[in-house]
């Protein structure tokens, strides 16, 4: 149990509760797992159920209520993010058959935040809003990579079995090698780490001061795709998403002069 302390942390701490393994909670669980006595954690619990967050049924657990639902509404309407990204994935889903998304990076998650369809049928592991595994994919590499070094080599140990599952390396000096060969090309390729007959090439999108904010990325079927197909869409793809740092980082740039 990690501690919290004041009103703010506590709100926060119940609703991390809440994840795709464990979408639904009892008050009891709650308590076990925040450490909060009942008075407390009912106190919070009302507020949050008053303000939408949370529902329950009499006799069950609480979940998500609808207040999350609204707010998804809203980020998709004002995240500049995607925004900026929305005629870069329309381009990227007309040049390739495939599923082109974007994604965002935060508090060591990965999260599918927008994304444009051009296969009849297509297939992925990791909808939007379904958090991506760090270690695997073209995604996790392309983020990884732009880290700050000593934040890089740390996340590194945290999913060392991860990454050496994907196949880049066997030892944390190999996957840093390996990552460092991303960092200079700018893209990323990954042949059915995430979901299997797919490859996958992504891109990083930074921050005015060079740190990943997320990745553009186009999933495709690998049996489809020739090597100098693959070719035009890694190169593809890092332009698009060095356009879309491009233009994120212009009001920042406009302050500046």
């Amino acid at each position: 149990m990690r501690s919290v302390s004041g009103s703010g942390e506590r709100l926060l701490a119940i609703l991390g509760l809440f994840s795709e393994e464990n979408p639904e909670w009892t008050p009891e669980d709650m308590m076990q797992a925040l450490g909060f006595s009942r008075p407390t954690l009912y106190r919070y619990l009302k507020t949050l159920k008053d303000a939408g967050y949370l529902v329950s049924l009499p006799q069950a657990g609480y979940t998500l209520g609808p207040r999350v639902t609204e707010l998804d509404f809203l980020m998709r309407r004002s995240d500049p993010l995607i925004t900026a990204a929305d005629t870069h994935l329309k381009a990227i889903a007309e040049a390739f058959i495939g599923s082109a998304f974007v994604v965002r990076f935060y508090d060591q998650k990965m999260l599918c935040v927008a994304s444009k369809v051009s296969a009849p049928a297509p297939r992925s592991s990791y909808p939007r809003g379904r958090p991506m595994p760090i270690g695997k994919g073209a995604v996790s590499r392309a983020i990884v990579a732009f880290l700050p070094p000593k934040d890089r080599a740390a996340l590194v140990s945290d999913y060392l079995d991860a990454f050496v599952t994907s196949g880049i390396g066997t030892t944390k000096d190999a996957v840093l090698t390996e990552l460092k060969r991303i960092r200079r090309d700018r893209v990323a390729t990954a042949r059915g780490e995430v979901t299997p007959g797919l490859i996958g090439v992504a891109a990083p999108i930074l921050a005015g001061d060079g740190t990943p904010i997320g990745a553009l990325c186009l999933s495709t079927e690998e049996a489809t795709l020739s090597q100098s197909q693959l070719d035009a869409l890694r190169e593809t793809v890092r332009d698009h998403a060095e356009a879309i740092s491009d233009a994120l980082s212009q009001p920042a740039r406009q302050a500046i002069a």
